[in-house]
């Protein structure tokens, strides 16, 4: 048995795809058959193949149906190391609080969108999830404190845009609305005991 190649042209472009092909004999002479449609196969998946077929006698049931042999590596388990460590758990706690408090749509309402790549009110919300957390300059929130949490995953902003002045331009644009911060949160009175019975059976 051995591979064959097969090209067709669709939309204008060539595909190649591969064959499993026998040969056998007939009064009129030797014929090829296929044994079996492979599809698309990369460089390694056909010398897989080849290999395993050269001077292979075994039927296609055989081929396809018999269970891999189980392959053994050794591993220096003094040599794992955990890498990139990213707190999680915080976090994510804050933004269920900032969700049930309704935070994020007060901050969507109250500061008006303008040409910013990161919405101020996703920044708002960095801010105070870093201040519950690990509370701490916006110096230290944007070379360490952001990079060492998952708030670039769970809010979907990158790395790359946290810095201290936009933390900064941030707090001013939360300022001005301070009165009406307080007066929100003022309704969520019972949101706000919840968070304070956590944050005591945490302690």
């Amino acid at each position: 048995m051995y591979i064959r190649k097969t090209t067709r042209i669709k939309d204008g472009k060539s595909h190649d795809y591969w064959a499993l092909v026998e040969s056998y004999r007939t009064p009129k002479g030797p014929r090829q058959r296929t044994v079996a449609w492979l599809g698309d196969l990369d460089k390694a998946g056909r010398l897989g193949i080849e290999k395993y077929t050269k001077n292979n006698t075994e039927s296609q049931q055989d081929l396809f149906n018999k269970s891999p042999e189980p392959e053994w590596v050794e591993v220096n388990v003094n040599g794992i190391r955990i890498e990139n460590i990213k707190d999680f758990g915080g976090p994510w706690l804050c933004m269920e609080i900032i969700r049930r408090l309704h935070l994020e749509q007060f901050f969507e309402k109250h500061i008006h969108k303008g040409r910013e790549l990161i919405p101020w009110s996703a920044m708002a919300q960095v801010l105070i999830i870093c201040r519950l957390c690990n509370p701490s300059s916006e110096l230290h929130i944007a070379e360490h404190l952001f990079e060492e949490t998952a708030l670039s995953d769970l809010l979907g902003i990158p790395l790359k845009r946290i810095n201290e002045d936009r933390l900064y331009r941030a707090l001013d644009k939360v300022l001005p609305h301070k009165d009406d911060l307080e007066a929100h949160l003022k309704k969520k009175q019972e949101v706000c005991l919840i968070w304070t019975t956590i944050c005591f059976y945490m302690t």
